[in-house]
């Protein structure tokens, strides 16, 4: 089967940027509903529930990711029993894995209270609230999620998009009118619950509709399965680093700064986890046909690719990190109030962590798309090992700005290079690394001057709160790019990337086309 990965790529974008629009604006409203009707702890309470939920989501194992990949060269040569084979190990393998979280998030029940530093809300169960959220977690493996793979696999995460849209909206309805009419925690976790399998049923639906050829049913053979396995053996490392970095921050907080702190803390982290999450419809929408790429095209086409999407990416990433560091701090007076704001300081080490998150993202989406897990699998573990360890030693020291300073260093010191080493042996020539590392710099010297010298403008703004954030809002989006645009004139990839946009949007943006016009004018 022949997968149209540019089209496929801007319709997952288009219908992922619409769920991520709706799921960053919708829970910022709960969020803040929960804020002025139940109390900031509650908000502590579900992040710190979410990052034990994380950990015990080791029993994964990495086992998607091997078997999305596993799809990838069956879909192209329509091999349909292979792909039906594939689906009944799929089946098979979510099923005890909902099992194992089951088993272990039952063990570990009794140590839950150790987790939150005394200012736990009064009058609840906290017990039964963990009950309640690992059911959630146990039920979306247990209700057809094997059959998301298919979605993953095919390039159409747009589908999952539009029914995440649908279950979303049923969801929150029900939760804001819990949380101003009854006040009730638990109720409102009891949706989730009931929406999570609602999720799950109608996604089963929609690709039954689909794809009614793909049955869960024959069998691989047993060099088959045991490559799989081998996969998913590599990526268990992968996935024991990616849960304690991303989960290793709230549960240090809560342990030792208290459930108060973690929801300011929390607070900062959901306006840039949003911005994560709208760049990650690009990767999440170019994946799979990333490793379509790299299974037919050359490795120079394969390199020129990663150089462009690079590009696209620094750019955005930069503009992303100039409206942190100018439009943080106004927006949070204006939502939260002047007594629930961080330092400045921790901005900047917010921005810090956002840029090196997203380049970080780039790369380990390259790594996933070409299978590299064998040959990276000691390289999450260990970043990780190191975060949490100066997580531990600088929460003492610097609190709250030590906590995410050390996921910064970490990440610069021993993930990035190691990664980088893994994908220029394995993936491309090692003779390319440097041109590459030459690019990674300049981006970032260029995102450095284009902050510093938009925030020097944003500075002279000075009004009430919702001016001063429209204005600097204005500004941001003016001076940045401009700063950029003037810095990247000459780069042949700026030309590629408005040449790429035309062909994604079937030129349906005049200003693109006529950027490509102009740009080739000048060359």
């Amino acid at each position: 089967m022949k997968i149209e990965r540019t089209k496929n790529a801007g319709r997952n974008i288009l219908f992922g940027g619409v769920l991520k629009i709706y799921q960053i604006a919708v829970p910022f409203l709960m969020r803040t509903a929960m804020i002025y009707f139940m109390g900031v702890q509650y908000l502590g309470l579900n992040s710190l529930f979410t990052s034990i939920l994380q950990v015990l989501n080791l029993a994964e194992l990495g086992v998607g990711s091997a078997m999305v990949y596993s799809m990838y060269k069956p879909i192209a040569e329509d091999d349909e029993i292979t792909i039906c084979a594939l689906l009944r190990i799929y089946k098979a393998y979510y099923w005890l894995i909902g099992l194992a979280i089951a088993v272990i998030g039952f063990a570990i029940t009794p140590f839950i209270p150790k987790l939150i530093k005394c200012d736990l809300p009064s009058g609840l169960n906290v017990y039964l609230l963990y009950w309640i959220n690992l059911a959630v977690t146990v039920l979306s493996y247990w209700l057809f999620a094997y059959k998301n793979s298919l979605l993953q696999a095919h390039q159409r995460t747009d589908i999952q998009s539009k029914v995440t849209l649908v279950t979303n909206t049923v969801q929150y309805g029900l939760q804001v009118l819990v949380l101003i009419f009854l006040k009730d925690y638990y109720i409102y976790v009891i949706v989730n619950l009931a929406t999570q399998a609602l999720t799950n049923i109608l996604t089963a639906y929609v690709v039954t509709k689909m794809y009614p050829e793909y049955k869960p049913a024959g069998t691989l053979p047993k060099e088959k399965i045991r490559e799989i396995n081998c996969r998913i053996r590599d990526l268990f490392t992968s996935k024991i680093g990616a849960v304690i970095v991303n989960s290793a921050d709230t549960i240090v907080i809560s342990a030792f700064l208290g459930l108060t702190v973690l929801a300011v803390y929390q607070n900062y982290f959901f306006i840039l986890n949003a911005i994560i999450g709208v760049v990650a419809i690009i990767f999440g929408a170019c994946t799979a046909g990333i490793g379509n790429s790299i299974i037919v095209e050359s490795k120079e086409k394969n390199f020129n690719d990663l150089n462009i999407i690079t590009f696209i990416i620094a750019w955005i990433a930069g503009f992303c990190t100039t409206c942190l560091m100018c439009l943080y701090q106004p927006f949070m007076e204006i939502w939260v109030g002047e007594d629930w704001k961080l330092k400045f300081s921790a901005v900047i080490c917010f921005c810090i962590y956002y840029f090196i998150y997203e380049i970080n993202q780039l790369l380990t989406t390259y790594k996933d798309a070409a299978g590299i897990w064998h040959e990276d699998r000691f390289r999450p573990l260990v970043t990780a090992m190191v975060n949490l360890a100066l997580n531990l030693l600088m929460v003492q020291v610097w609190g709250i700005y030590g906590v995410i300073l050390s996921t910064v260093l970490s990440t610069i010191l021993v993930g990035m290079p190691w990664l980088l080493h893994n994908l220029f042996t394995v993936l491309f020539r090692k003779e390319e690394l440097v041109i590459y590392l030459k690019k990674l710099l300049y981006y970032m010297v260029i995102t450095v001057l284009g902050s510093f010298m938009t925030y020097i403008f944003c500075m002279l703004v000075q009004a009430e709160p919702v001016i001063t954030l429209l204005l600097r809002g204005i500004l941001c989006c003016i001076i940045s790019n401009v700063c950029y645009f003037i810095a990247y004139w000459r780069t042949p990839e700026l030309k590629q990337s408005v040449q790429l946009i035309n062909e994604v949007t079937k030129e349906k943006i005049s200003f693109f086309k006529k950027l490509e016009l102009l740009i080739g004018e000048k060359s």
